[in-house]
């Protein structure tokens, strides 16, 4: 029997909320996409799903996330899953303490762990009207070791996680609360940085016990199982290659 729960996803137009879109609709959840400025890419993705609408906003704006919460119920009337995957960064050395600034901080942080509480805060009252209702959220393994693409993007995934274990020890039983920390993953993150990348991606090849970076479908597979993991809640789920154990 085909899922029909409705599915939240933010900064879902392309790369790894892309991927969790697909693979939600392959079980027949009825999708919302969203992104802050994709919006081409975002239609573009809802279009070619079968049952998805599309909203544009920022989750780092309060009044765009409870503006794009309420489209989700407007178009199916229920809310059952947010996966709170919007994200940004700064690809900065984490010994560069000046570029890492107040403002680069602000703006990352508005993003990771204020976007993702006002959602999830938006949110709640929906869920709570759901029979198997489930925040995930997209963390990093940057938040529990010494790396990452910034100081502040690595501290705003240690926050994400924090918030994760807390947010489920209050909303439960009504709703689950997990996180997915993938590692390295192939995304349009790197387009713009493909010294990075490419640099990353040798050292995680040769380093991991899976000898390969993630690709966004393993990200959404994580994801999936975690929509469906009834007695799993407070979770941060590692999908890193096996790297965590090196």
């Amino acid at each position: 029997m085909m899922d029909s729960r409705v599915a939240l996803i933010t900064g879902s137009s392309s790369g790894i909320g892309a991927a969790v879109a697909r693979r939600l609709t392959a079980e027949g959840f009825r999708i919302v996409v969203n992104s802050a400025r994709s919006e081409v890419a975002g239609k573009d993705l809802a279009t070619e799903l079968p049952d998805a609408v599309y909203v544009q906003g920022d989750v780092a704006d309060g009044a765009d996330a409870r503006r794009i919460v309420q489209a989700a119920i407007d178009a199916y009337g229920q809310l059952d899953i947010l996966v709170n995957n919007a994200g940004t960064t700064r690809f900065i050395p984490l010994d560069d303490l000046e570029a890492a600034d107040v403002e680069v901080w602000r703006e990352i942080f508005d993003v990771n762990v204020f976007g993702a509480w006002q959602l999830t805060a938006a949110a709640v009252p929906h869920l709570r009207r759901s029979d198997a209702a489930s925040v995930v959220n997209i963390s990093s393994v940057s938040a529990t070791r010494a790396l990452g693409s910034s100081v502040p993007y690595a501290v705003s995934k240690a926050a994400l996680n924090h918030m994760t274990r807390l947010l489920a020890s209050q909303l439960g039983p009504d709703i689950r609360v997990n996180a997915v920390a993938p590692g390295l993953v192939d995304t349009p993150w790197y387009d713009e940085a493909e010294q990075v990348w490419e640099s990353s991606r040798e050292w995680i090849t040769a380093n991991t016990p899976l000898h390969r970076v993630g690709t966004p479908e393993d990200v959404a597979e994580a994801v999936h199982y975690l929509t469906n993991a009834a007695y799993t809640t407070g979770n941060v789920l590692t999908v890193d290659g096996g790297r965590h154990i090196i």
